[in-house]
């Protein structure tokens, strides 16, 4: 500019000074934001998800706030499950709340005196996970704010209700802190189910422990496992081995119908919703819902099991596959690992015989496809191997 400058007249010279320093003020005082258009910006938002954040952005300026609710993708981090009842404290209260939940809960069938022995031990307080999904937790008054420590200076609210501005959303995703489920250290179990207005589908995948495989090691010869013919051992049946599986099937199936009981006051109110995960931050458990299972769950009522707060469980065909050892990618060995299939009875379109089909061979790739990997690969192998039948009443 100088080198310009120099060969112009001095009034020329005032002339380009003049639009040099006019220039470089309305750097200053134009916001590139504005520059873009709606569409661009709720693009932004919508890769941005998190609900904390779009939030933060609702308080930057009127337009980032008449946005944010547009946004079709949000994902919902809940930080921790609080209760609202007072008397309710850390943990002595969490067992106390475990064992009431599951005496009221008055399962049918033939496993409802066994599951009400074994969940106060395995199964984490569904009622305070209600809280946080469903009823929204009490405010704490600014009376109260002004006197009391920094560390209660917190309010808490439930999906619900940080949900409730949103009114495009069509890809929700909700974490949990944690599965509900509490299993001894070492223990795999994992979970995906299906809902619409109740259970379509759920695939569990367990293992008594997770072992490394060293270099030029015999598993099944360190372990000292016997020979594995296809079938399960007799021993499977005398150790607990079989009374285990079964816990963790009923809880898991407890587990993802209290999650889908608690969802009803979100998808009532979005019917915009056309893909809903809840997950938890334990890669625990998995729960989904597509666009016809959510209107599904919008046309017909879902029926509650009895007094406890979750969905009712229908009758079920359940198909089991097991192997003492499994090596699966990246160096892991499933001791005990087990996989279990499981769909409501009345969706069978085959004829069944003692509890299995006849015909034409399954279609099990939704079974294998419900887990990521490694885990996948596991359930393909899985399910290659000899298949046991059962099933199990509503409850």
């Amino acid at each position: 500019m100088s080198s310009v400058a120099a060969d112009l007249p001095e009034s020329h010279l005032w002339c380009v000074h003049g639009l040099s320093s006019l220039s470089s003020s309305s750097e200053y005082e134009i916001d590139n934001f504005d520059r873009l258009p709606d569409s661009i910006l709720i693009v932004i938002f919508n890769r941005i998800g998190d609900v904390k954040v779009l939030g933060r952005c609702c308080v930057v300026c009127r337009r980032f706030q008449a946005l944010v609710p547009l946004v079709d993708n949000v994902v919902v981090r809940v930080d921790c499950v609080i209760s609202d009842d007072p008397s309710l404290s850390s943990s002595s209260s969490s067992s106390s709340a475990i064992s009431g939940s599951i005496s009221a809960d008055k399962t049918r069938g033939v496993f409802s005196h066994f599951a009400r022995f074994v969940f106060g031990g395995i199964v984490r307080p569904f009622y305070a996970l209600g809280q946080i999904l469903s009823v929204p937790s009490k405010r704490v008054s600014s009376a109260n704010l002004a006197s009391s420590s920094s560390s209660s200076e917190v309010s808490h609210h439930s999906p619900t209700e940080v949900l409730k501005n949103f009114k495009e959303i069509r890809r929700l995703r909700i974490e949990l802190p944690a599965g509900e489920l509490g299993v001894d250290e070492g223990v795999l179990l994992k979970w995906k189910a299906d809902f619409g207005s109740t259970l379509d589908s759920c695939v569990i995948l367990g293992a008594a422990s997770v072992l490394s495989k060293s270099a030029n090691a015999n598993p099944a010869h360190d372990l000292c496992v016997g020979e594995d013919n296809g079938s399960i051992p007799e021993s499977f049946y005398m150790n607990g081995g079989l009374k285990l599986r079964v816990v963790w099937t009923i809880s898991s199936l407890i587990a993802a119908s209290a999650r889908h009981f608690l969802l009803q006051p979100i998808i009532s109110d979005h019917e915009t919703l056309e893909f809903l995960d809840l997950i938890d931050a334990d890669g625990q458990g998995v729960l989904t819902m597509d666009r016809w299972q959510l209107q599904d769950l919008r046309v017909s009522p879902v029926s509650a099991s009895g007094s406890s707060q979750r969905t009712l469980v229908p009758a079920l065909s359940m198909r089991l596959w097991y192997a003492p050892l499994l090596e699966i990618p990246g160096g892991l060995v499933l001791k005990g690992a087990t996989l279990v299939a499981i769909r409501p009875s009345e969706e069978s379109q085959k004829k069944v015989v003692g509890g299995c089909s006849v015909g034409e061979p399954l279609d099990l790739s939704w079974v294998s496809n419900a887990l990521e990997e490694p885990y996948r690969t596991a359930a393909k192998m899985l399910v290659k191997r000899r298949t046991y039948c059962l099933e199990m009443n509503s409850f």
